[in-house]
């Protein structure tokens, strides 16, 4: 593999790194649509494209909302009772939505991708936050929104963020809690979709020889250590700059590269 690639994978891994920790969102957003140009450019066979970024994806989340876990959790903003009871579900919800992405056509798959991405910048433009009007339902209720959330999650390779941080938001949740538990939600999420996806892909013919499953290994080796370096720097900015301002700039880059991801996978 070129420098090029070294570089390229180093410099996303460093960036998405970087947003788990402010804004609380897992960065799936960002590489899918990359991952899935710079799998185009490399001669990734095209039905293949979004299921090898979705998966990669996951895989690459697991270390940067390991590190924005734990610096959250030094600041005290992680409630791990929520935590406990939103996991079982956030498992089952995450795993099981992988066997159904592995159902769908790689232009299928950027299509929800896109959609997705246009609702959470269009919530992050105009600033659309739940009325905190209720507390938090029981442990019941709690794993089963975590399923929901760990399957949409797995279907656009999020950690989980946005959605975790608007249900803890209308539930009463002090919104640098529900930054910092959203983080720890956000491992279970990539666990278990990085695995699903391992499973799904083993055995399929055309992936690179560098890919176990759905995981390019390449990429996620070069994304990780980057990932986990600047997400601790992210958790520091988040408590200082204008984080408002933030996402909507981010919002922004998203629609773009979720329109980026379109054209790729309708063109290559």
């Amino acid at each position: 593999m070129d420098l090029v690639w070294w570089l390229a994978y180093m410099a996303l891994g460093g960036f998405v790194g970087l947003m788990a920790g402010l804004l609380g969102i897992g960065g799936g957003g960002i590489m899918v649509p990359v991952l899935t140009s710079l799998f185009v450019l490399q001669g990734v066979p095209h039905e293949h494209l979004a299921h090898l970024a979705l998966g990669t994806s996951m895989a690459a989340i697991v270390p940067s909302s390991l590190s924005s876990l734990r610096s959250h959790h030094r600041h005290g903003a992680v409630r791990w009772q929520v935590v406990r009871y939103i996991t079982p579900g956030v498992l089952v919800g995450t795993f099981l939505a992988t066997f159904v992405a592995a159902l769908i056509p790689t232009r299928g798959l950027a299509i929800f991708f896109a959609c997705f991405m246009l609702l959470m910048a269009t919530q992050m433009l105009i600033n659309l936050k739940p009325k905190p009007t209720r507390g938090l339902p029981g442990p019941l209720g709690v794993s089963v929104v975590g399923a929901g959330i760990g399957g949409i999650s797995a279907l656009v390779a999020i950690g989980g963020g946005a959605l975790t941080v608007s249900f803890l938001t209308w539930c009463n949740t002090k919104i640098q809690h529900a930054i910092g538990t959203s983080a720890a939600v956000g491992l279970p999420i990539a666990l278990a979709g990085a695995l699903g996806y391992l499973i799904n892909g083993w055995g399929v013919a055309g992936l690179p020889s560098a890919a176990l499953g759905y995981v390019y290994l390449p990429a996620l080796l070069l994304m990780a250590p980057l990932s986990i370096l600047t997400a601790p720097i992210g958790v520091r900015l988040a408590h200082r700059l204008p984080v408002a301002t933030l996402k909507r700039v981010f919002a922004v880059m998203l629609v773009i590269l979720a329109m980026q991801m379109v054209y790729t996978v309708s063109s290559a």
